[in-house]
């Protein structure tokens, strides 16, 4: 299933004009292939040009000569049968080097494990990109009951309890971008999408940790506590599972605190306060 959030927001083909005539760095045809390429989403193996062209809000004409300038760099699969293209290798690659620079996931990776276990649940750190967060680092517990969701997942900026703790630790600026970006969206429910943000702010500020119950998904709960790396990427970790083991009283008297102190304790194992 696509996220609602669109590989362009509102207007992005206009901004990417007005950067290239403002930045002499900004080459605008890069940007256009970039965007093509984040069309592919999770579990959706091939994308014809049309489909291409709708989600970029590009010309046909445009997007086919971008498809196939990034296939022959190995970054698109073309299917000759099917007439659609896919992500090729070289996409994988870049994945794999950029995961495998950050050294933070292997120390965090025990904290994570062991609060899994203790909650019977699973823990992850994710990223922002956009209006989503997505997963650099997942564990579960051993547990028969238990929510899994893999590295690469994309999940819900303002809705899930990892996006809200990252919005609670950005610059109002951040925040209020990424409110009016959502509110551009269309969101039908745009107040309660923003007084949810701004409750995890007051929880953040209070508690250290934000919570996300049934928000984006009725049968989920979680919560979320945001940490900084050394190198300065800014990230959020969360633990959650099913309504029916993760009870409000259990997230915030127990699982909360835990993963607040997890960050902490790997603070301090990174050098960080």
């Amino acid at each position: 299933m696509r996220s609602s959030e669109p590989p362009f927001d509102q207007g992005d083909v206009a901004r990417f004009d007005d950067d290239a005539g403002k930045d002499r760095q900004f080459v605008i045809a890069l940007a256009r292939g970039l965007e093509v390429l984040r069309c592919f989403e999770p579990r959706e193996r091939y994308v014809g040009l049309s489909e291409l062209a709708r989600r970029t809000r590009l010309p046909k004409a445009t997007v086919a000569r971008l498809a196939g300038t990034l296939a022959k760099l190995g970054y698109l699969r073309y299917s000759e049968s099917l007439g659609k293209y896919s992500l090729g290798i070289g996409v994988l690659a870049l994945g794999y080097s950029m995961l495998s620079n950050m050294d933070i996931r292997d120390v965090a990776r025990p904290f994570m494990q062991d609060l899994a276990e203790y909650a019977r649940a699973s823990v992850a750190v994710g990223v922002r990109d956009r209006l989503s967060v997505i997963y650099v680092e997942s564990v579960r517990s051993t547990a028969p009951i238990t929510v899994m969701r893999g590295v690469g997942v994309r999940l819900p900026l303002a809705t899930t309890s990892m996006g809200r703790a990252y919005l609670a630790a950005a610059s109002e600026d951040e925040r209020n971008e990424v409110l009016e970006q959502v509110r551009l969206n269309g969101e039908s429910d745009w107040l309660r999408i923003r007084n949810g943000i701004d409750q995890a702010v007051k929880d953040y500020k209070e508690r250290g940790f934000c919570l996300s119950i049934g928000d984006w998904d009725k049968d989920i709960a979680a919560v979320g506590v945001p940490f900084t790396a050394p190198d300065g990427t800014r990230m959020a970790f969360n633990c959650g599972g099913p309504t029916f083991v993760m009870s409000r009283d259990t997230l915030e008297n127990d699982i909360g605190p835990r993963l607040v102190d997890l960050v902490r304790r790997l603070g301090a194992a990174v050098g960080r306060r």
